[in-house]
């Protein structure tokens, strides 16, 4: 039976047992991570996967000697804390965040049990943990970087499509970060000579209509904001553009694989494996008040050649040098 918003992992042919988890004072119970996600859990199963390869680099197999709990929010923020609650209550081991607001939401729920973020925010900042080297309580995790290459990012595209003055942001207002995310965009902006026209998406409708009102704004470029709701739908986002002629820069790599133009940020992959590494050493016994907060600096430009010839555009050869990995 497929539960929607939950995937208990249990003993392979284990006996049935009637609730999701064994009681923990019982001898024989497994540690159970929770893993608490605003998505959906098919566009992140490789990300799921790189997960589940950190935590078995740290000695924990799935099914073996640790289960893990998922909790999806399938796109709805307003869903992630009841859901967090909910894992709270079933005595998760650990709980595994991915997302600032997700953390944030379950820092909230629990002062006890562990927390291990994969955050694109500000931890320091949001108060998640007191300081990046010794976070001080019950929440450490991985800082993927994705604000503060914004600037970055604009002057890519505008290497890529000269004369660029203005570009269309896609964005998802239900994200709680997206105020810190549009006002860094908008100073980015600012400081290249660009304006930004300000597309909001919050379902897979509102997605068909922004692209649908580009024409009449025409904009020079995209650039789609860093969100756990944009990277479930990337398939949808990327062929949108291609639509319209869209040249886009997009903050993973998985966009460009798609058939993005270009992609600029940290490593998900990476980031989603060190929190398995994490998660692994607090099962272990380790503290997150002493694990140091893990700065992503593992950042990846992809480039898609073969988008870029279909929308007409030449990518300059020391941009190519640049990249990654490239596309053809």
């Amino acid at each position: 039976m497929t539960m929607r918003r939950r995937d208990i992992l249990t003993l392979a042919g284990a006996t049935a047992i009637a609730h999701p988890f064994v009681a923990r004072a019982q001898q024989f119970a497994l540690p159970v991570v929770g893993f608490l996600h605003s998505g959906s859990p098919g566009p992140f199963a490789s990300l799921v996967a790189a997960f589940r390869d950190g935590l078995r680099e740290a000695g924990y197999v799935v099914g073996r000697n640790v289960l893990i709990d998922f909790r999806w929010a399938e796109g709805n923020y307003d869903l992630v804390p009841s859901l967090a609650l909910d894992l709270v209550r079933r005595e998760a081991t650990v709980i595994v965040a991915a997302g600032g607001s997700v953390a944030l939401a379950a820092k909230a729920t629990t002062r006890t049990i562990p927390i291990v973020f994969i955050s694109g925010g500000d931890p320091l900042g949001s108060g998640l943990v007191a300081g990046l080297d010794r976070p001080g309580g019950n929440a450490t995790g991985v800082n993927i970087v994705t604000a503060a290459l914004n600037q970055k990012r604009l002057s890519l595209l505008r290497e890529i499509v000269p004369n660029t003055t203005l570009v269309a942001v896609l964005l998802n207002t239900n994200n709680p970060n997206s105020s810190n995310q549009l006002t860094d965009l908008q100073q980015a902006a600012r400081s290249l000579g660009q304006a930004i026209h300000i597309a909001k998406a919050t379902s897979e409708r509102d997605i068909d209509t922004a692209f649908a009102s580009f024409p009449d704004i025409r904009p020079d470029a995209l650039f789609v904001g860093a969100d756990a709701f944009f990277y479930g739908r990337r398939n949808q986002i990327v062929r949108l553009a291609g639509r319209y002629g869209l040249p886009a820069l997009y903050s993973q790599r998985d966009f460009a694989l798609a058939g993005g133009l270009i992609s600029y940020g940290a490593s998900l992959a990476f980031g989603y494996r060190q929190a398995g590494l994490y998660a692994g050493r607090i099962l272990d016994g380790s503290s997150p008040a002493t694990l140091p907060v893990i700065q992503s600096t593992q950042l990846e430009l992809v480039i898609n050649q073969r988008t870029a010839r279909s929308l007409g555009l030449t990518v300059p050869p020391n941009l190519l040098a640049q990249a990654d990995e490239v596309i053809e």
